[in-house]
């Protein structure tokens, strides 16, 4: 299942159409919570559910060998930029086969193949100078006093310099470095991270001592909102008087350690002497390094290229420079150094922000993206009959989150992530579905589709390709059906979504689920954080299947040893006669639209737009599949396609523009926004 883009310490409200499904199952948390998902441990808790590890029937068997695959190291977490992912394709497809699907359906073969972006590189020209009044020059040297930023853009700037204090603009705190400035067209420096850091009790400690005004990408969206030229990001002082700090701390303990071992070798007997020596060795190594790491230490740290992940494509250039750079500058421009503006910020909570007259800012940045050829797996069992034309989408995922990294709940770990119930669950349980309905000898009165889905870690991105890019017509897709973390069933507990998408499915699901002793939890909306979504922005019946939320949910301890295989054959069983009932009806489920439930509409006091993302969208501005029904988006006539480059006064050009304009809005006031529809404005 995907985190979406659910980073901030509130959820951005684009996904507030899913949100009550989340809601529900526990994994949001109430208002002023720095998290979107709930808090669990850093090391999980013992799962309930234990490995069965000899299942009764061959087909448990069967299911248990293809999780113990899927989720093995081997396929290093199925993250969409590793070779891993491509073992998992080849595996399904080869699976799909043997099930006796059609697997030669995109170009005689079971793979539709598109590209992403999945990183950067750095480009052949990154240089960069401070110019001044009468000739006056600062050269910067790469690696030395900057470097280029990995979740930037490319490009050439020769403009004039603003520093910007922290780039903060938070009208709920009553703080904004922006204030009576003018950063159009100009080159922005923005020191990292808050005001007033290591007070637990200043408006920007948040949560956990957490803020969102911290973030990297908040103040990048903000400076390009204002019309900035470019960045240069520079540490604040505070941080790296904390790093400098932190080493002459570990030398103390390193000479104490020292003091105690040659104590113990001066006391030491015969017998114990040798060791008492080994002891002392270490001590008079472990201080050695101490002292060199502080001699050698650049407290004042450039980030490394990659830090804070890949740009989405935006254009401004983002670089790094360092302390002693923008003191340099400062000084030529008859400033106060960096430390003591920050001094002054924290003493007051008030900016010090200003124009640096006459000098401008002359350089290139090269970052290049990375495209990275993904694949959605697709295996096609045809019907028989007049309504053989007419198709139903089986899907789930098979992609996880690799090694970590953005996507993961355990952010400093770089261990495989296997994803054994996200989603190597989805995807066994998809091929088990695909056995039985194959095995039919009767041929099924519609088509059914199979579909491995890439991507939706990153965004449902194979689920939105393939309804812009359908193998058969997007029109007589009649239902999608979707597993996604079916893997831990416990106390028989089965949450179903969508069931309201069609009049006939609720009372269908509730009857089929006696047969297999399921415990129901309907949620009717068709909009959530997983493939459905962008079936039923296509306004195409959804249901989709989960068993519900754990504590090694996207964290690297999510293996095959906490699946519970008999509870996924009763998942399976369950969806085998939905498909069977749906194609075996003579009518087509007939599409609802759900208006967006009441009780989202109150979470996080928020403002509430309803445009639901397209993550597949290529280009500037801020792509979109559809409206939530019933929403401000959709009644102001927004539709699948638009893209959106402005709001209000402030420019998009991706998603976290967008929800940090929305932010700048209250709940019922009325905003202008500006759409690119089919290349027109």
């Amino acid at each position: 299942m995907s985190v979406w883009n659910i980073k901030s310490n509130v959820a951005p409200v684009i996904f507030r159409a899913c949100l009550s499904s989340l809601i529900g199952l526990g994994l949001l948390l109430s208002p002023g919570s720095s998290l979107v998902f709930g808090e669990t441990p850093a090391t999980p808790v013992k799962p309930e559910i234990k490995a069965q590890s000899e299942p009764d029937s061959v087909s448990g068997k069967r299911m248990l060998d293809a999780i113990k695959y899927l989720a093995s190291d081997e396929l290093e977490g199925r993250g969409v930029d590793t070779r891993g992912i491509n073992l998992a394709a080849d595996y399904i497809a080869k699976e799909f086969q043997q099930a006796g699907l059609n697997v030669k359906v995109v170009e005689e073969t079971a793979f539709q193949k598109f590209t992403i972006n999945t990183g950067s590189k750095l480009g052949p020209t990154n240089q960069l100078e401070l110019t001044g009044p009468d000739g006056k020059t600062i050269p910067l040297k790469y690696d030395q006093d900057f470097r280029s930023c990995s979740f930037g853009g490319s490009g050439k700037f020769d403009a004039e310099l603003v520093f910007c204090g922290y780039g903060i603009d938070a009208d709920d705190l009553k703080y904004n470095d922006y204030a009576d400035l003018d950063v159009k067209d100009k080159v922005v420096i923005i020191m990292r991270r808050t005001p007033q850091q290591g007070d637990k009790n200043s408006p920007f400690a948040g949560a956990h001592g957490i803020s969102r005004y911290a973030a990297l990408r908040y103040k990048v969206s903000t400076a390009f909102g204002k019309g900035a030229k470019a960045i240069l990001f520079v540490n604040d002082d505070y941080s790296t008087q904390e790093n400098k700090k932190e080493a002459k701390e570990l030398e103390q303990d390193a000479i104490e350690e020292l003091i105690t071992a040659t104590d113990n070798w001066e006391k030491s007997s015969e017998k114990k002497q040798e060791e008492a020596e080994r002891e002392l060795k270490k001590a008079l190594h472990d201080i050695q390094q101490a002292r060199q790491v502080l001699k050698d230490a650049k407290f004042d740290k450039l980030m490394e290229f990659g830090y804070a992940g890949s740009g989405d494509g935006r254009s401004i250039p983002i670089a790094h420079i360092t302390i002693a750079a923008c003191n340099q500058l400062f000084k030529a421009a008859g400033k106060p150094t960096l430390q003591e503006l920050e001094q002054k910020i924290d003493k007051d909570l008030k900016p010090e922000s200003f124009a640096l007259a006459d000098w401008k800012a002359k350089g290139e940045i090269s970052v290049e993206q990375i495209r990275t050829e993904i694949k959605n797996v697709i295996g096609v069992l045809e019907g028989k009959g007049p309504h053989a034309d007419e198709t139903i989408v089986i899907g789930a995922h098979y992609d996880h989150v690799g090694y970590g990294g953005e996507g993961s709940l355990a952010p400093e770990s770089t261990d495989v992530h296997n994803g054994a119930d996200d989603n190597a669950s989805g995807t066994v349980a998809l091929i088990e579905l695909a056995r039985r309905l194959a095995a039919r000898h009767t041929p099924l009165p519609r088509r059914i589709v199979f579909i491995a889905f890439t991507g939706e870690e990153r965004g449902l991105i194979g689920s939105a390709h393939y309804v812009k890019n359908p193998v058969f017509d997007i029109k007589n897709t009649v239902a999608m059906l979707n597993m996604d973390m079916v893997g831990r069933l416990t106390d028989d507990k089965l949450t179903v979504f969508g069931t309201g998408t069609a009049p006939r499915w609720e009372k269908l699901v509730e009857e089929t689920a006696k047969t297999y002793d399921l415990k129901l939890s309907l949620k009717p909306e068709g909009f959530g954080p997983s493939d459905h979504s962008s079936f039923y922005g296509k306004q195409i019946p959804v249901l989709h299947l989960f068993t519900g939320t754990h504590s090694d949910y996207h964290r690297p301890s999510d293996d095959w040893d906490k699946i519970n295989i008999p509870g996924m054959q009763r998942v399976v069983g369950f969806l085998e006669e939905i498909a069977i009932a749906t194609a075996e009806n003579p009518k087509r489920p007939e599409y609802v639209k759900i208006e967006r439930p009441a009780t989202t509409m109150r979470s996080y006091n928020r403002p509430y737009f309803g445009s639901i993302p397209d993550f597949g969208g290529e280009g500037p501005g801020y792509h979109i599949s559809g409206a939530s029904p019933g929403s401000p988006a959709d009644k102001a006539g927004l539709k699948a396609g638009d893209t959106i480059i402005k709001m209000g006064k402030t420019k998009i050009d991706g998603l976290d523009d967008f929800d940090l304009a929305l932010r700048m809005f209250s709940p019922g006031e009325e905003v202008e926004v500006t759409v690119m529809r089919e290349g027109k404005r």
